[in-house]
C-alpha cells in the first residue's frame, strides 16, 4: 500500500481516539454530577424531620447512585476502546515507518538520474520526514492526553471508593402514661451529633414515635435498618413498655421483642435499648444479632441522652461499636459518674473491630 493509505490509517486512529476521549470526558462529568446530586439528596434527608421528605430523598439518592454507577461502567468501556485504538495506531504507525524507509531507498536509487531528480528527492524526503515527525508529535500528545484522563478517572474512582456505605438508624420511641421522658430531646441531640460527624451523609437517621407493637416489624421491613434503637420505658420483668391503640401502656415481653428484631431483617447489626432494666433483652439479642446495648438498672433522662448522642457521634466518625460505646461511657462519666456502669455492651464472640464497624469505606 502507498504512504497515503498508511497515513490515512494513522489519522483515522488518532481521530477515533480523540472522539473516545471526548466521550469519556462526558461520562466522567455525568458520574461526578450524579455523585453530587446523591450527596445533596442525602444531606437534605439527614436534615429533614418529615418522613415523606426523607423517603423521597432516599429514593432520589438511590437513582443518582444508579446513574453514577452506569456512567462509571461506560467510562470503563470507553477506556478499553481507547486501548484498542492505541494498539491499532501503533501498528499503523509501524507500517507507515516501514513504508517511509522503502520510499527512501527508492529515492536513493534515483539519485543517478541527475541533479534535478536528486533535489526533488531531497525535498520529498524532507517533507516525508517532517510529516512523520508531525504525526509522532500528535501521537505523543494523544497518549499524554489519554494518560491524564486515565489518571483523572482513577482519582474519581478512588474518591467513590472512599465514600462510606450508607446505614440506616431506626429510632423508635414510646412514652405512654404520666411519667413523661424527654425523648424528643434525645432524638434531636443524636441528629445534631450525627450532622457534626465526618460521615454525616452515610447515616440515615429515621424516627418513629408513639410506637405500638405492630409498628416495629412495619418499620424494619420498610427501612431495612442497620441499627434499631428503642427509647422509652422498661420494666424489671424484662418487658419493653410500648402503647396500645388507645395510647395506654402495653408491656411487650423480652422474647417478643428479640424475635421481632431477629426475624424482621438480616440487615440489623446492632440493637440499642435506651430503656431501664434492658440488659437481659440486650444479652438475648446477641444470640441472633452481632451486638446489643442495654441498661442494667434505671438511667436518668439526661444520662440517657448524653450516652446515646455520644455513641452515635462515634459511629458517624467511623469508629467501631465497641470504641463508640467506650466514648459514650466516658461522656456519661463526665455527666454523672454514678450512672457510668449502667450501660452494657454485648457482642457475639469472635467478632473483630472491623466486623463491628458500621460506617466504613465502600468496596467496589
Amino acid at each position: 500500500m502507498s504512504l497515503d493509505i498508511y497515513r490515512k490509517q494513522v489519522s483515522t486512529c488518532q481521530n477515533n481516539i480523540a472522539k473516545l476521549q471526548a466521550d469519556k470526558g462526558r461520562f466522567s462529568l455525568k458520574a461526578v454530577a450524579a455523585l453530587k446530586k446523591k450527596q445533596g439528596a442525602l444531606a437534605v434527608a439527614s436534615r429533614s424531620k418529615s418522613a415523606s421528605v426523607i423517603n423521597a430523598k432516599g429514593r432520589e439518592a438511590l437513582r443518582h447512585e444508579s446513574d453514577q454507577s452506569k456512567a462509571l461502567v461506560e467510562m470503563a468501556k470507553v477506556d478499553r476502546k481507547i486501548a484498542d485504538e492505541q494498539k491499532k495506531l501503533a501498528a499503523a504507525q509501524k507500517k507507515l515507518d516501514q513504508e517511509v524507509v522503502k520510499e527512501q531507498k527508492k529515492q536513493d536509487a534515483f539519485k543517478k538520474n541527475g541533479e534535478a531528480d536528486l533535489k526533488k528527492q531531497k525535498v520529498e524526503q524532507m517533507r516525508t520526514q517532517q510529516a512523520h515527525e508531525r504525526q509522532m508529535r500528535q501521537l505523543g500528545a494523544g497518549l499524554a492526553r489519554h494518560e491524564d484522563m486515565h489518571v483523572e478517572t482513577a482519582l474519581q474512582i478512588e474518591m467513590l471508593k472512599a465514600l462510606p456505605e450508607q446505614i440506616t438508624v431506626l429510632f423508635m420511641a414510646s412514652d405512654p402514661g404520666t411519667n413523661k421522658l424527654a425523648l424528643d430531646e434525645e432524638a434531636r441531640s443524636i441528629g445534631e451529633k450525627l450532622r457534626a460527624s465526618d460521615h454525616r451523609d452515610a447515616v440515615n437517621f429515621q424516627t418513629r414515635w408513639a410506637v405500638r407493637p405492630m409498628d416495629i416489624l412495619q418499620a424494619i421491613n420498610e427501612l431495612q435498618p442497620t441499627v434499631v434503637h428503642f427509647s422509652g420505658h422498661g420494666t424489671s420483668a424484662d418487658a419493653l413498655v410500648l402503647q396500645d391503640d388507645q395510647g395506654r401502656p402495653k408491656h411487650v415481653s423480652m422474647e417478643g421483642i428479640v424475635n421481632a428484631i431477629a426475624f424482621g431483617s438480616e440487615s440489623v447489626k446492632l440493637v440499642f435499648f435506651n430503656t431501664c432494666f434492658s440488659f437481659n433483652q440486650a444479652r438475648s439479642c446477641v444470640e441472633k444479632i452481632d451486638a446489643a446495648i442495654g441498661m442494667n438498672s434505671e438511667i436518668g433522662d439526661e444520662g440517657a441522652r448524653v450516652f446515646s448522642s455520644q455513641f452515635y457521634s462515634g459511629i458517624g466518625f467511623g469508629y467501631s461499636i465497641s470504641k463508640a460505646f467506650d466514648q459514650a461511657k466516658a461522656a456519661l462519666m463526665m455527666e454523672d459518674l454514678s450512672q457510668a456502669d449502667i450501660p452494657e455492651l454485648h457482642c457475639k464472640e469472635g467478632l473483630s473491630e472491623e466486623a463491628l464497624t458500621l460506617v466504613r469505606p465502600r468496596r467496589v
